[in-house]
């Protein structure tokens, strides 16, 4: 198995925060992350495909087509966004980035499988920090 690996960029804002919860409660869980007037980071999104490589390309998957696919279904619609108020498919749900992480995770599963022939998500890494990431391998997707 070969693991064929996508680093793209976004920048935005998000705010930890449970509606129902008093702002006291959610200062003491989420400290300064629950900032009323948001905060924001350099987000780093990595992209892992596994597969064979294809006999006529050699690739596992065009890394060409695998970054367009990234930046059309997610970093277009995250970068320089609110992730709260502005990101369609986070609407309604905590902006954790184990929550986003999952959601990037349902767009892009499907999505990788329409230009990869002989592969498949494998695994989805995201850095909020230099220190700070989560990653994800589609379980229970």
């Amino acid at each position: 198995m070969i693991y064929v690996s996508r680093k793209e960029h976004f920048n935005a804002a998000h705010k930890l925060y449970n509606p129902n919860w008093s702002d006291e409660k959610n200062a003491e869980v989420f400290g300064p992350c629950a900032n009323i007037n948001w905060h924001g980071h350099n987000f780093e999104l990595i992209v892992t495909v596994k597969g064979i490589p294809d006999p006529e390309t050699g690739f596992v998957v065009d890394l060409k087509q695998l970054s367009q696919v990234v930046r059309r279904e997610i970093i277009e619609k995250v970068d320089h966004k609110n992730l709260n108020l502005d990101v369609d498919f986070m609407v309604g749900k905590m902006a954790s980035c184990e929550v986003l992480v999952f959601e990037m995770w349902k767009i892009l599963a499907p999505a990788v499988k329409e230009i990869c022939k002989t592969g498949e998500l494998h695994s989805l890494k995201l850095f909020e920090t230099k220190n700070n990431f989560v990653e994800y391998f589609g379980e229970g997707a």
